[in-house]
């Protein structure tokens, strides 16, 4: 499978310049943490598929699992291949009955055309997420890091996710990290992804462990 990489230059990178120029405290970090690579998946179904796989698991487990997956699928792992698998051969490569139940319905509206990944290149993110959340097992968080991470939308603002609200809080000071990202919203819009690969990555190094606030950092 080939997967997009991309880098955020912090000397080239309009969006960047942008996000420095309308928030300050956002841009200490940016500056402290420099260029960011991201990479993106080039397959949307297989992602999903690891997606539903990767929940309630450490990383370890997941990707034993996925691995196993792979190798069960000889490294097909298209919607066709996973409906002709029996439910005992997915449940031996350790994949839950309630995960596999989540995976043929998956397969199932994707076979059947109700799940257009073209289609999706063409659609708002609100449709997307629609969309992906009419799926079993596939909650409002996964769709929209699907969005960034699948599809690269890059004006993507994950709310609910629990890493963005506390580098927030970390960054901004406050108790609710919610209410800090939305009230950061004009300021980084259309941007929203770029300013959150840059708060998860305050989490990633651990800046929020180490240092009490940016400014001691």
């Amino acid at each position: 499978m080939y997967n997009e990489t991309i880098i955020l230059n912090v000397e080239n990178d309009q969006a960047i310049y942008q996000l420095i120029k309308n928030d300050t405290q956002l841009g200490k970090l940016i500056a402290i943490i420099g260029d960011l690579t991201i990479t993106l998946s080039s397959d949307p179904f297989r992602s999903l598929v690891k997606t539903i796989i990767d929940q309630q698991l450490s990383v370890k487990a997941a990707g034993t699992i996925n691995n196993r997956v792979e190798e069960l699928m000889c490294g097909n792992v298209t919607p066709y291949a996973l409906s002709i698998s029996s439910d005992e051969s997915l449940r031996n490569a350790g994949v839950s009955y309630r995960k596999i139940s989540y995976i043929r319905d998956l397969v199932d509206k994707v076979l059947k055309g109700d799940l257009n990944f073209e289609e999706m290149n063409q659609l708002h993110n609100k449709e997307v997420v629609a969309m992906l959340t009419n799926v079993k097992g596939i909650g409002k968080w996964s769709a929209e890091m699907f969005l960034i991470f699948s599809l690269g939308r890059t004006n993507v603002l994950s709310l609910d996710d629990v890493g963005l609200q506390r580098a927030a809080k970390w960054l901004y000071g406050g108790e609710e990290g919610k209410e800090l990202l939305k009230s950061k919203a004009d300021l980084w819009t259309p941007h929203y992804t770029i300013a959150s690969l840059y708060l998860w990555e305050a989490v990633n190094r651990d800046l929020v462990i180490e240092f009490e606030n940016i400014d001691m950092t």
